[in-house]
């Protein structure tokens, strides 16, 4: 026979009314009360009916999650530690991806909402707040939080990164370490692409360096196709003059093809170029196909999922604080050799091998 709340309350001498609020995460109960609880359902292999607790609550316990591409190591992660600290609170997450393709993201949304899931998390490619999806989600009145990817105006919680300040933070490492004539490569996501760019920019300037048109380049996709595009986007800069010293990419994957178009050129990284991406592959994955251990800004995928999952279980429990509107998680530059300066020596003509992986919690300008 199965257990029940009531053998839990009977075991531990309580209510059934705290068990059931210690395991749903609601009501007033000590957390040292509520570990005792959930301490001992684990002990006593105690399984929640989602049926009957759905018919009671009108809750699916599911949570519906959107990301642009779910190969993408940086969304991968942060959906795995979602999935982790939503399942430990009695939901379950549900992940689509919306291809970077406003409809098809519409498409998907209408299938959550169909599928009665409590609440929706976005790394949304709308772009902007007028879009359908967002009229869509607003007219059945469910909750939801954007991920990672910001839309101006929307008046919904956000968890991410400053973006501005990624620019600014990876480029003026460039700068400190002696480049130049510094390139941007990246896409023109609204929030994400605009801020990184203009994080960029205001970097140059402060540095009293001009900002020139012709070494920024902007490519069509930052993930299934990022690394052609980067690879493509390399090529093209490599053929101007003045020729960059150094490249800023959107992100890693972005990064991954610049660094192999540099190399396959016969360039030395760093001592001819210095190349920058974002996310931290090498620290969240088996990302291996850096030719040189790649310098990067990390936005911390564990603390975004946190606070995700924080935010959105706070707006599905009624006893909750207010979710915060705006978390915008700490970053860190982590230095590796694709970045050591124009008179490093830089790794040419070897074959791929996997970062050293020892460098990855290394943090500089924090």
């Amino acid at each position: 026979m199965s257990t029940r709340m009531k053998d839990i309350a009977a075991k531990l001498g309580i209510s059934i009314v705290t068990v059931s609020s210690a395991l749903r995460n609601t009501g007033r109960v000590s957390p040292a009360l509520r570990a005792r609880i959930r301490k001992c359902a684990r002990e006593m292999n105690y399984k929640p009916d989602l049926m009957a607790r759905g018919l009671a609550t009108g809750h699916t316990f599911l949570i519906g999650m959107i990301v642009p591409d779910l190969m993408h190591p940086f969304f991968a992660a942060t959906a795995k530690y979602i999935s982790r600290n939503l399942r430990a609170n009695g939901y379950n997450l549900v992940i689509s991806s919306s291809e970077d393709d406003p409809q098809l993201e519409l498409e998907e949304v209408e299938s959550l909402i169909a599928r009665r899931v409590d609440a929706l998390l976005l790394a949304s490619s709308q772009p902007s707040k007028e879009s359908d999806v967002f009229r869509r989600i607003a007219e059945v009145g469910v909750p939801y939080v954007l991920l990672d990817r910001p839309v101006d105006g929307l008046r919904v919680p956000f968890i991410g990164s400053d973006n501005e300040e990624i620019g600014r933070l990876a480029t003026e490492h460039l700068i400190d370490r002696g480049y130049r004539k510094i390139a941007y490569v990246g896409v023109p996501i609204l929030g994400v692409g605009s801020g990184r760019l203009q994080g960029y920019k205001v970097a140059l300037r402060r540095r009293n360096l001009s900002v020139s048109k012709s070494l920024i380049e902007t490519v069509e996709s930052a993930d299934e196709r990022g690394e052609e595009c980067g690879y493509s986007a390399m090529q093209r800069l490599l053929s101007r003059h003045p020729r960059p010293d150094a490249v800023f990419c959107l992100n890693d994957i972005i990064a991954s093809g610049v660094l192999k178009a540099a190399h396959d050129l016969g360039l030395s990284v760093p001592g001819d170029v210095g190349i920058i991406g974002v996310s931290n592959l090498t620290g969240i994955s088996f990302w291996s196909s850096f030719q040189v251990p790649l310098s990067s800004v990390d936005q911390d995928v564990a603390a975004i999922a946190d606070r995700t999952s924080e935010v959105v279980l706070q707006l599905l429990n009624p006893d909750a604080k207010a979710a915060s509107r705006r978390v915008l998680v700490p970053l860190k530059l982590v230095a590796r050799n694709s970045t050591q300066g124009p008179t490093g020596e830089g790794i040419q003509g070897k074959e791929p091998e996997r970062p050293d992986r020892s460098n990855a919690s290394q943090s500089h300008y924090a």
